[in-house]
């Protein structure tokens, strides 16, 4: 369906709006610190938006849409699980993140397991949190197709151009005060959106009698394992990952990084059931169409057309941010744990903010060569592995980094950030279908860490009754 000239108008000045508030956030970056966790004066909603921007993406909006269209209330579980995930972060791992003095993952566990778990632990964080820029690139390249009839590879390039003007001039303050016109213009189009979808389905008794009660209108309409690990892999994934960790540090109290973190709990799990109402309305009416289509289809043929405008805009916002987002975080670790640690120990500030706006401009070029050749791969395939890779490897070792200091051995704890990704990959291969390979990553982590527990302190002890002997003999 072409889009009219009041969709293109609706278009173009969202885009001009969200770019006024790009540039202007750029003006704050004064150095590496205000650029990776925004100077530590980020407010409550500077905090939830950066969290916000990146976890309400495509996968929140038009994927949700598009498995609802298949599967029903599964959908929801992908905003449900990061409510959930935020609402963790918030009052429990708030506190101990906020209070450390590190900027990264790989450098918390560094500090409790020794400098080898930095390399390890930012490895698979980093390759993690690449395939689900990946996802949202291939995102991205659905919409711009539907929206324009671009070519994919076209669409990509321009979608990855975008990403780079979204972050490199502002970093976490462009991705938080976007993130918090984003927030805005999202609930207003799901709102919208949701309530036509809602209101013109007739309601929860008109779509039970237009579809069956299962699949639609359970949460485990793929299988309870199925939907109970899509869930549990966003829980993990949020306290895992290093954007949203860094907007909790980003902020200038505790007080102020908690309310963000409670505020985006609060606020995504919403978003969800907006987008499923979208996808089971375009289910009824529209039962042939590509369900990747589901969302971008029912804005053009069932909102005005100059409010579907700013509705396509935003949506191509949401998953450019999330991109955006998540690329920032891998151009933060490589700079703290890659080129100031082992490239350029003696590196000042400026150059370190040189070098993470060049990793961001890499890690997008490198998106691009890789998504050439896998242009028509699944969007949600990447990001559970992403999840699961980023869950199996760094969750429990940051736990026990987090709350059982010095309690587990270092040795033990580095075989775990290596064997459970390497065992959620095998699992791949060896599991049933029915059974998500991440169980057995987390597993075989777990196992690995309470192997090592208590270790640690006997070895402390042992040593410290070495050095009394020692010094009684040289008495």
């Amino acid at each position: 369906m072409d889009l009219t000239a009041a969709h293109i108008a609706g278009i173009a000045a969202t885009l001009a709006v969200i770019t006024v508030v790009g540039v202007y956030s750029g003006r704050n970056i004064k150095n590496n610190a205000d650029f990776s966790v925004g100077g530590r004066k980020a407010g409550s909603l500077v905090v939830a938006g950066t969290i916000i921007g990146t976890l309400v993406g495509g996968a929140s909006t038009i994927g949700t849409a598009q498995l609802a269209f298949v599967y029903g209330f599964s959908a929801w579980w992908f905003n449900l699980g990061a409510g959930i995930g935020c609402l963790i972060l918030g009052l429990l791992f708030a506190k101990p993140l906020y209070n450390t003095d590190k900027y990264t993952v790989p450098q918390m566990l560094a500090e409790e397991f020794g400098p080898a778990a930095g390399p390890v632990s930012s490895l698979f964080s980093s390759l993690g949190i690449f395939l689900s820029v990946v996802a949202q690139v291939l995102s991205a390249v659905a919409l711009l197709t539907a929206m324009f009839n671009m070519p994919p590879l076209a669409a990509a390039a321009f979608s990855i151009i975008l990403m780079a003007a979204y972050v490199v001039f502002g970093g976490v303050w462009g991705t938080g005060l976007v993130g918090i016109a984003k927030l805005l213009l999202i609930y207003l189009s799901m709102l919208v959106g949701g309530t036509i979808a809602f209101s013109g389905g007739g309601g929860i008794s008109g779509y039970m009698a237009e579809l069956p009660a299962f699949p639609y209108f359970s949460l485990f309409g793929r299988g309870f394992w199925v939907d109970f690990a899509a869930g549990f892999s966003l829980v993990i994934g949020v306290l895992s990952t290093q954007t949203y960790i860094q907007a909790v540090i980003s902020g200038k109290s505790l007080k102020e990084a908690r309310a963000g973190a409670l505020i985006s709990a609060a606020v995504i799990p919403p978003i969800g059931v907006a987008g499923t109402f979208i996808g089971l309305y375009m289910r009824i009416h529209f039962p042939d169409i590509n369900p990747a289509l589901a969302f971008p289809y029912f804005v053009l043929k069932i909102m005005n057309p100059w409010f579907g405008g700013i509705v396509l805009a935003t949506l191509l916002i949401a998953t450019v941010g999330g991109g955006a987002g998540l690329t920032l975080g891998i151009s933060t670790i490589l700079t703290n744990d890659i080129y100031g640690r082992y490239i350029k120990k003696d590196a000042d500030d400026i150059s370190k903010l040189k070098f993470t706006r060049f990793m961001i401009m890499f890690v997008l070029s490198l998106t691009l060569i890789f998504i050439m050749g896998n242009i028509k791969s699944m969007i949600l395939n990447w990001n559970f592995m992403s999840m699961g890779l980023r869950g199996a490897g760094i969750f429990i070792p940051l736990c026990a980094a987090l709350f059982f200091k010095g309690r587990v051995n270092k040795n033990f704890a580095i075989l775990s950030m290596i064997m459970g990704p390497l065992s959620m990959l095998a699992g791949k291969n060896l599991l049933p279908e029915n059974i998500d390979p991440l169980f057995l990553g987390i597993a075989v982590n777990f196992i690995i860490i309470l192997m090592g527990f208590g270790r640690e302190t006997l070895n402390k002890r042992a040593s410290k009754k070495i050095s009394a002997v020692d010094f009684s003999r040289q008495a």
